[in-house]
C-alpha cells in the first residue's frame, strides 16, 4: 500500500515518516542544510503478516507543489499532517484540495508536535481539522494526535496504518496493459538507467520489452527492485524501481511513462470532467491558460469549454484540454489544474477520452459518448457506447481509452453480445442497432421488389448510402455478408436482393429468356433490335428490354448500341472473327470494311460491333484501322458487361 504525506511546510511530515520507518527521506544536501523537503522522499515499513507500507514524503512549501503533485499520483492512502502549534495553514488547505480532487480513497489526519502545546490546543486543532475535512473524500477519516519525537500516540498510529494495510485491496493487475509513472531517473555505474515510480496498471516482468512515452524510446527491463530487494515481477499499486536497458538517461525523466508498446499513443487533446474549486473567486473561462498535472507530468494547456462558456466555482462540467506537449493518459486518470503562474490550484477532475476529436462531431452523439465514458467501468461504458453509436464503436479506440488487454476486450465484447465487423477500423455494434439496420434494408428491398416485379437487385453501395451512410465500404460488405448468413438478403456479385423474390424473378426471367434466346440464335451476327426480338417472341418491347438489361448486369448479354443487344456467346464469336481478320492482314491491322465483309453484316452494324469491342478493350482503333489487344474469353463476364455499358 502506498501512503503519501500532505500538509504545510515544517509541520513534521518528514520527522513523522522517519519515526515510522527509521528512514530520513530528506536525501538532498539542500534539504539537510535548509531543514525543509524540496523533492520527493521515499521510505518503506514492513507490517508483520500484512505487507509493506510505501511512504512518499512530499514537500510542503508552496514553491514545490509541483513536486508534491508528482508524489501523490497513484497513491492508495493519504496522511494529512497538521502541526498542533500552527494549526491549519495555506498548504494544509491546498494539499487537502489536491487529495480530494484526486479522489484518494482512504486516509488519516495526524496532529503532530503535541508536546509543544496544551491539551486544549490539541483539541482545538482537531476540531479545526474536522471542519476542514467535512466536505472532502476524507470526511470520515480518523484524527490522531501524536508526538513523533516524544513517541506519544505513535503506537496508535502504527496500529491504524497496519489496519489499513490489512483492509487494503490490491489493485487488479489482470486485464490491463502495463503503465508506470516515472518520478525519478538516474544512472548507476555498471547498470545504466534506473527509474523509480508507481505501477498504475498491469504487471511487469524482468526481460519484458516496453516503451518510454511520450518520447517513444524502446526499452528492455533488465531488473526490478521493490523496497531494495530484487524481484521478478511488479504489479498495479506497487512502487518499484526499473533498470532499463537500451534507454539513455536523457531519454527518460519525471513525467514520462513506461508502457506496454500497445499503449504508446501520445495525445494533445483530452475530453475531461473538470471541477473548479469552490474557494475560487471567479469563474474558469473558455481558453484560459493553465498548468495540467497528470501522473507525474506537468504541461501547459488551455481549457476549451462548450460554446465558449465558463465553469463556476464548485461546479463540475465537461471540457476539453488542449496541450502544448503530447502526454499519455487513459480513461479514469485523475488530474489537477493550476493557474498560469503555477501558484494556485484551481481544480481537477477525471479523463474521459484521452483521444478527443479535433473536428466538430454530432453534439448529441458526442454527449452520449462522454456520458458513457464517465461510467469508468469499461463494461458499462461499452454498453452505453454501443447504444449511442448507430455507426458502431471503434474497437481499437475503445481498447486504448480503457487500456484493455486483448483477452479482457474480447470478454467485454462477448458479454455485450456485440457484433464486430471490418478490419481497419474494426467496429462493434449493439444487437439492437444491427436489427434496426437489417429491418431498414429489408424494407427498402421490399419496396423495390414491389415497384418493379422484375427487380433483381440494387448495388450494395447504393443500398448502404440509403440505409447506413456512416459505414465504410469494408464494414458495409461485412454487414451484408452477415445478413446473407442470416438469410435476410441475397448478395449476387454487387447486387443485393431479397432471397425469395430474386428466386421468383430469376425463374420468370429464365422462362422469358427461353422465348427470346432462339430469336438471337436465328439472327446470328445480324443483331436484331429490341422491337424485332419482342415481335418474334410475341412479347411487349418494354418487357423484353427490362429482361435484357437484367441479363446485362450478369454479363449474359451486352449492349452493342442503343436498342441493340448481343448474347455473350455471339459476341465471343465476333471477337474471334476479328482476331482471324487481323491475323490475315499485314501488321495485323484491319479495317471495318474487312470485318464487315467477313461477318456478313452491314457497315453500320460492323462499326457498332467494333466500337463495343473497343470499349471492352478487345480491340484498339488506330485511325482507320484496328489491332487486337487481348482475348475476349479471358475477361470475367461481369467485368466485360460493366465495360460494355460505359
Amino acid at each position: 500500500m502506498i501512503i503519501a504525506t500532505a500538509g504545510h511546510i515544517d509541520h513534521g511530515k518528514t520527522t513523522l515518516v522517519k519515526a515510522l520507518t527509521g528512514v530520513d527521506t530528506d536525501r538532498l544536501p539542500a534539504e539537510k542544510a535548509r531543514g525543509i523537503s524540496i523533492d520527493l522522499g521515499f521510505a518503506y515499513s514492513h507490517v508483520p503478516d500484512c505487507g509493506t507500507l510505501g511512504f512518499v514524503d512530499v514537500p510542503g512549501h508552496e514553491r514545490f507543489v509541483r513536486n508534491m503533485l508528482a508524489g501523490v499520483c497513484g497513491i492508495d492512502y493519504a496522511m494529512l499532517v497538521v502541526a498542533a502549534d500552527d494549526g491549519v495553514m495555506p498548504q494544509t488547505v491546498e494539499h487537502l484540495h489536491i487529495v480530494d480532487l484526486l479522489a484518494v480513497p482512504r486516509g488519516i489526519a495526524v496532529i503532530t508536535k503535541t508536546d509543544r502545546v496544551s491539551p486544549e490546543r490539541v483539541r482545538e486543532v482537531m476540531d479545526e481539522v474536522r471542519r476542514l475535512l467535512a466536505p472532502t473524500v476524507l470526511r470520515d477519516c480518523e484524527i490522531l494526535a501524536v508526538s513523533a519525537l516524544g513517541g506519544e500516540g505513535m503506537a496508535g498510529l502504527r496500529e491504524r496504518l497496519a489496519g489499513a494495510v490489512r483492509a487494503h485491496q490490491t489493485r487488479r493487475s489482470e486485464g490491463r496493459h502495463f503503465r508506470y509513472a516515472v518520478d525519478r531517473a538516474f544512472g548507476i555505474s555498471g547498470s545504466g538507467t534506473v527509474v523509480t515510480g508507481t505501477v498504475f496498471d498491469g504487471t511487469v516482468t524482468v526481460g519484458e520489452r516496453l516503451v518510454v512515452s511520450p518520447g517513444g524510446a524502446e526499452a528492455r527491463v533488465r531488473g526490478i527492485q521493490k523496497d531494495g530487494q530484487s524481484v521478478r515481477h511488479a504489479g498495479a499499486g506497487e512502487r518499484c524501481g526499473l533498470n532499463l536497458a537500451g534507454v539513455a538517461l536523457e531519454q527518460v525523466g519525471r513525467g514520462d511513462w513506461v508502457l506496454a508498446p500497445g499503449m504508446h499513443a501520445p495525445t494533445r487533446r483530452l475530453d475531461v470532467q473538470l471541477k473548479l474549486l469552490e474557494a475560487e473567486a471567479g469563474v474558469l473561462k473558455h481558453w484560459t491558460a493553465l498548468h495540467l498535472h497528470l501522473g507525474t507530468m506537468q504541461v501547459l494547456a488551455r481549457v476549451s469549454i462548450l460554446r465558449g462558456g465558463s465553469i463556476a466555482p464548485g461546479e463540475t462540467a465537461v471540457a476539453q484540454l488542449i496541450l502544448e506537449e503530447p502526454i499519455v493518459a487513459a480513461n479514469g486518470d485523475r488530474f489537477i489544474i493550476r493557474d498560469q503562474s503555477a501558484r494556485r490550484t484551481l481544480g481537477g477532475g477525471t479523463v474521459l477520452d484521452p483521444y478527443a476529436p479535433k473536428r466538430r462531431v454530432d453534439k448529441a452523439l458526442r454527449a452520449a459518448q462522454l456520458s458513457a465514458l464517465a461510467a469508468r467501468d469499461p463494461a458499462q461504458a461499452l454498453r452505453g457506447l454501443l447504444e449511442a453509436a448507430a455507426g458502431g464503436v471503434d474497437i481499437d479506440w475503445f481498447q486504448r481509452v480503457f487500456n484493455l488487454a486483448s483477452d479482457r476486450l474480447d470478454s467485454l465484447l462477448r458479454d455485450a453480445a456485440a457484433h464486430v465487423f471490418g478490419k481497419a477500423p474494426q467496429l462493434a455494434f449493439a444487437p439492437s442497432v444491427i436489427q434496426v439496420l437489417g429491418d431498414a434494408m429489408t424494407a427498402a428491398l421490399q419496396r423495390m421488389h414491389r415497384d418493379d416485379p422484375h427487380f433483381l437487385g440494387i448495388e450494395a453501395a447504393r443500398l448502404g448510402a440509403m440505409c447506413a451512410p456512416a459505414l465504410n465500404e469494408a464494414v458495409l460488405t461485412a454487414v451484408l455478408r452477415f445478413f446473407v448468413r442470416e438469410k435476410r438478403i441475397e448478395l449476387n456479385g454487387t447486387l443485393v436482393s431479397l432471397p425469395a423474390r430474386r428466386e421468383a424473378v430469376a425463374s420468370a426471367d429464365e422462362a422469358m429468356w427461353q422465348k427470346v434466346k432462339p430469336v438471337f440464335e436465328a439472327a446470328g451476327f445480324k443483331l436484331p433490335k429490341v422491337e424485332d426480338v419482342a415481335s418474334a417472341a410475341n412479347l411487349k418491347p418494354a418487357v423484353v428490354e427490362d429482361l435484357l438489361y437484367r441479363k446485362l448486369r450478369s454479363g449474359e448479354v451486352f449492349l452493342v448500341a442503343p436498342g441493340r443487344f448481343c448474347p455473350r456467346t455471339t459476341l465471343a464469336r465476333l471477337a474471334a472473327l476479328a482476331r482471324d481478320v487481323a491475323q490475315e492482314e499485314p501488321g495485323h491491322e484491319f479495317t471495318a470494311a474487312r470485318f464487315r465483309d467477313r461477318s456478313g453484316v452491314n457497315r453500320l452494324q460492323a462499326i457498332e460491333i467494333l466500337e463495343c469491342l473497343d470499349r471492352l478493350g478487345i480491340t484498339l482503333r488506330r485511325g482507320n484501322t484496328r489491332i487486337i489487344r487481348k482475348d475476349f474469353a479471358a475477361e470475367p463476364a461481369q467485368a466485360v458487361a460493366s465495360a460494355a455499358t460505359e
